[in-house]
């Protein structure tokens, strides 16, 4: 039935009591279903909105006895999109999220809105935050970067990007006329910022492990040594999971000319920015040394279920964005102002339960889980790569996107990776790698189609393509 319809004087007329069709969520069906919903060929077009596979709002009926049916319609609609959640969890390899949490304890804060406001570290008009968690939160990575309580300043935010925009921003604000330098292998959010704040941005090349290449940092430093350099450092590249040698990067800096106050360094640790502090002889990211400001995700190694990170940088460099808001009776210096107040809670009961020993023992368990599944992929001929620091595996793309979709893998040219997170079981890499092998044997059944060649990607030493065997 029709929500809107024409009347005779060409004017639309609204129709309180129909309901439109609701199209249900599509169902990935398990292992054990004997229906299995084909997956369509995604393409991406810029410009044109897909609602497909929206799920429709309708207003409710206008007679009250309706209310059940219409609850009950959506109870059904909720529950198969929850039987997608759980499948789409069980086939999860290629995106950083530890899946392995339980949070039943903090339902009981869902009932209310909780924001934080402006600054953590000052009070405002509004009462229902979480600024006390907050805080606590931000005084643990303080102790594990290495900075005093009254030398730094922070907040929670809303995402791995949120915190590259605020340590970028710092860096523009504390040097105005400065350059931005970042490796070609770095988050496209730090290629954003530059967008955002029209920054002068050179790309620097990268070695074939990922890492910044610091004899072509140089090469691009030197001719810009009367400007300042704003430098943007990985602790885990997206697609490689390099970590850029901070120590090098610094004495590349100071090679060139530039002391202490003239460069801003900005550590993107989205990722391994928690687990690198618990990896033996693990080089140390800390504020005792020359860096600006650290950003860690929050969703990610740590396992909070919503969207967050964690930002901190100097105290002495909040004052160039820091403005009072008398309309909050505070201060900001966050790029969003309101923020997710249930997040830091959700943060905090983790880091209690787990505290440095829990998240140590994580780490050796993806990185010992990591190094099996590079083995075996090169065990069954299949060209794999492991950065000493990394549990994220690069291997060949599947041939098949079906597939790729399916385990919901991140790919980049020829390259695929899985990121082996504390969730990632010994058991879930071997049935991954059990129907990959088997796919791959009807996709190089045909010597004609070859598995691609790595060589230039990931070093001819991790390639067995036939070529490099």
């Amino acid at each position: 039935m029709s929500v809107l319809s024409s009347s005779s004087n060409g004017k639309i007329n609204f129709d309180p009591t129909a309901v439109a069709p609701e199209p249900l969520p599509p169902v990935v069906a398990s292992d054990g279903d004997d229906a299995v919903i084909p997956m369509k060929e995604r393409q991406i077009v810029l410009g044109k909105n897909v609602h497909t596979t929206c799920l429709e709002i309708t207003e409710p009926e206008v007679d009250d006895e309706s209310t059940g049916d219409k609850d009950a319609f959506m109870a059904g609609v909720l529950a198969r999109y929850r039987k997608t959640l759980i499948e789409r969890t069980k086939h999860h390899l290629g995106y950083p999220y530890n899946l392995d949490f339980d949070y039943g304890a903090l339902s009981q804060l869902q009932h209310f809105s909780i924001n934080n406001l402006g600054d953590p570290f000052i009070e405002s008009n509004y009462g229902v935050h979480s600024r006390q968690f907050e805080v606590g939160v931000l005084d643990w990575f303080a102790r594990l970067w290495e900075i005093e309580q009254n030398d730094y300043w922070g907040y929670i935010t809303n995402c791995g990007t949120e915190g590259n925009l605020h340590g970028i921003l710092v860096g523009r604000e504390v040097f105005p006329d400065g350059i931005l330098y970042a490796s070609r292998e770095s988050h496209y959010s730090v290629f954003k910022a530059a967008r955002m704040y029209r920054m002068d941005c050179v790309k620097v090349g990268t070695l074939v492990t990922g890492e910044i290449d610091c004899a072509d940092f140089k090469a691009k430093l030197l001719p810009n040594k009367d400007k300042p350099a704003i430098l943007n450092v990985n602790i885990g590249t997206t697609v490689k999971g390099a970590v850029d040698d901070l120590d090098l990067v610094i004495q590349t800096l100071e090679e060139c000319g530039f002391s202490h106050d003239r460069f801003y360094i900005h550590c993107d640790g989205a990722l391994f920015g928690l687990m690198m502090p618990f990896v033996k002889r693990a080089p140390k990211v800390t504020f005792k040394k020359p860096i600006g400001s650290v950003s860690v995700s929050g969703h990610k190694f740590v396992g909070c279920p919503m969207p967050c990170g964690v930002q901190l940088t100097r105290i002495e460099h909040i004052n160039a964005l820091s403005r009072n808001v008398e309309y909050l009776a505070s201060r900001d210096a966050t790029i969003m102002g309101s923020r997710n107040g249930h997040a830091p809670i959700f943060l905090w009961y983790t880091l209690n339960k787990k505290g440095y020993k829990g998240f140590q023992k994580e780490v050796q368990k993806c990185l010992r889980n990591a190094h099996y599944i590079k083995d075996r992929l090169r065990e069954e001929g299949i060209s794999a790569m492991l950065n000493e620091l990394s549990s994220t595996v690069v291997f060949e793309r599947p041939l098949d996107e079906e597939f790729v979709r399916r385990w919901q893998l991140a790919c980049q040219g020829n390259m695929a990776h899985v990121i082996v997170m504390p969730n990632v079981t010994i058991e879930k890499l071997d049935s991954f790698l059990n129907e990959l092998l088997s796919k791959r044997a009807i996709w190089y059944k045909d010597e004609k189609v070859r598995p691609p060649c790595l060589a230039a990607d990931i070093g001819k030493e991790n390639c067995v393509c036939p070529l490099h065997k």
